[in-house]
């Protein structure tokens, strides 16, 4: 199974931005963005290293507690596909 996962934008080089979500830190690419590139402390969605849309810190913040909650209620193991 694959997420998208919300991330804040800390720091960004050409089409390479550094981000973090919950104390784990990715370099993320902004190819796919260049129409629309992020600024620094925006969220994006981020899927397999690269930077899918912006999305609104309620919507990030949002879609952690939904994760959490999901990781709560299996014993922190993701449930199979």
């Amino acid at each position: 199974m694959c997420l998208t996962i919300p991330m804040r934008v800390e720091s960004i080089d050409g089409l390479l931005a550094r981000c973090q979500a919950k104390g784990a830190w990715r370099d993320v690419s902004l190819f796919l963005m260049q129409d629309d590139p992020p600024r620094v402390g925006e969220y994006i969605m981020v899927h397999l290293g690269q930077a899918m849309q912006k999305v609104a810190e309620e919507d990030a913040r949002l879609s952690w507690e939904l994760y959490d909650q999901i990781l709560s209620e299996t014993g922190g193991v993701c449930p199979p596909e």
